[in-house]
């Protein structure tokens, strides 16, 4: 594979109008509804594609928008990019990058939320994308259910969310977020991106993650039972555990579990979640399809 700034196409690339003449020409503004938030600063999306690490294989981004992150990506090597756009505009800004990009960008007109990437392109596969946020957490569940097709994930969230995938027990911020995340691959906190960076300017700081999952869950039990244990335990945070674990057994399971029926969930850890996820074992109405995609019928 060539280095990223030897491919024939980066010099085309770079030949671009820049994103902020091309989103102004083509008036293709930020959508609330779509939760976008566009990067134009091609040195900040260029320090978001190098977080990625190598780039070979396929690089899958969602919501590429103007393609900040796409232009980003190919310049710093990406072998083969597939980007997801459900905004009908983007085909018509990103046309000149299709086109200065050749056979190493794919751009796919769907919903993120209704599209299997972990079937797409070959191995190893990767994401990396600034994620809207009013889907992002909804997302990365979904793909942690898919966590082993993927050779890592770097990725855009709010702040307070970042600090949810990567909190530990004991923290005010661990959940069930973290649990979900914990259980099927290491996360870190990379940097953060001040409002300013963004058009238009979100109230809030974003955060990069950098999630590599696992080749096998942390420890051993169904991910439905898990899902459904820990939207109990944290639904009712400030509560006992024998309280908000009363629907499905309270003191009873949790001392057949060897856990303190008066703590509180978030001073276990993942594996003491697992095991109360084995005591109790997947909710009624779970299929094996259900398991295979790591979803239950509430997620």
């Amino acid at each position: 594979m060539p280095a990223g700034n030897s491919y024939p196409e980066n010099a085309a690339i770079e030949a671009l109008p820049s994103l902020k003449q091309l989103v102004g020409k083509l008036d293709m503004r930020a959508r609330k509804s779509l939760g976008q938030n566009f990067l134009f600063d091609l040195s900040l999306t260029r320090r978001i594609a190098r977080s990625a690490g190598r780039l070979d294989g396929t690089t899958i981004e969602v919501g590429p928008g103007p393609g900040g992150l796409t232009r980003a990506l190919l310049l710093e090597g990406a072998h083969r990019v597939i980007a997801i756009e459900k905004d009908f505009r983007a085909g018509t800004v990103l046309a000149s990058l299709l086109g200065a990009a050749g056979n190493r960008l794919e751009l796919v007109e769907a919903d993120a939320l209704k599209t299997p990437l972990w079937q797409m392109g070959e191995a190893p596969r990767r994401i990396v994308a600034n994620l809207p946020y009013n889907i992002a957490t909804t997302l990365l569940i979904q793909w942690l259910g898919r966590a082993s097709a993927f050779e890592s994930m770097t990725l855009m969230f709010q702040k307070e969310v970042a600090e949810r995938i990567t909190a530990q027990p004991g923290d005010s911020a661990f959940g069930r977020l973290s649990i979900l995340t914990g259980w099927m691959a290491d996360a870190a906190i990379l940097f953060d991106i001040p409002p300013e960076a963004f058009v238009p300017a979100p109230k809030i700081t974003s955060t990069v993650v950098h999630i590599r999952p696992l080749a096998a869950p942390r420890y051993e039990c169904e991910r439905a039972a898990l899902e459904h244990v820990t939207r109990l335990a944290f639904g009712q945070r400030r509560k006992m555990l024998r309280a908000s674990l009363k629907p499905i057994g309270g003191e009873a399971l949790l001392t057949r579990a060897g856990i303190d029926p008066q703590g509180r969930p978030q001073d276990l850890d993942i594996e003491a979640f697992c095991r109360l996820a084995r005591e109790v074992g997947a909710p009624e109405g779970v299929t094996e399809d259900d398991r295979a995609k790591g979803q239950s019928p509430s997620a």
